[in-house]
């Protein structure tokens, strides 16, 4: 009983080293990683959709002597999340925004979870909910999120904490 209490104890105490990416090569690919182009400034043209995005979570900055992000990343409220948008000027830029449900769904990575993303693009994705834009048709009070773990779309409260990821149109 003591070595199954040892060892429930060391898999709960030590996640990052049990989980890592998973992906299924009889699925096909959604974002390989030639449908972008990475830039030094921490934020990634996506070729296909013409969108450029963050590379870290919204709170971290990019470090690209080591190609990594650093630093914290925020979990903020919807309310937050779009105030934090419209007054970032990440990289230069004064014009990003809380990515709609489509945006947000165009960089998940469908042959893959945990997270379900592109990993050498997309860097320190958390496993948990990322805001979009989007309100609840028939409750104002809630928005769509997509949790990147398994790349699932839900509905949350707006006064929730959760990760965001700032998008803007490449002009």
């Amino acid at each position: 009983m003591k070595y199954l209490f040892a060892a429930v104890t060391l898999l709960v105490s030590v996640p990052s080293i049990v989980s890592a990416q998973v992906c299924y090569d009889a699925a096909t690919e959604t974002t390989p990683t030639s449908r972008f182009v990475t830039h030094i400034d921490g934020t990634v043209s996506d070729i296909k959709t013409g969108l450029m995005w963050q590379r870290c979570t919204f709170g971290q900055s990019y470090n690209s002597d080591i190609d990594a992000c650093e630093g914290t990343s925020q979990q903020l409220t919807w309310g937050e999340a779009l105030r934090g948008a419209k007054n970032a000027t990440f990289a230069g830029y004064s014009d990003w925004h809380v990515p709609n449900i489509k945006e947000l769904a165009s960089i998940l990575e469908h042959s893959c979870v945990q997270p379900s993303i592109n990993e050498t693009v997309f860097l320190s994705t958390k496993l948990q909910n990322y805001w979009s834009s989007t309100s609840g048709i028939t409750r104002s009070d809630l928005a769509w999120v997509y949790q990147f773990d398994k790349g699932i779309n839900s509905l949350h409260a707006k006064t929730s904490d959760i990760y965001l990821r700032l998008v803007r149109y490449e002009k």
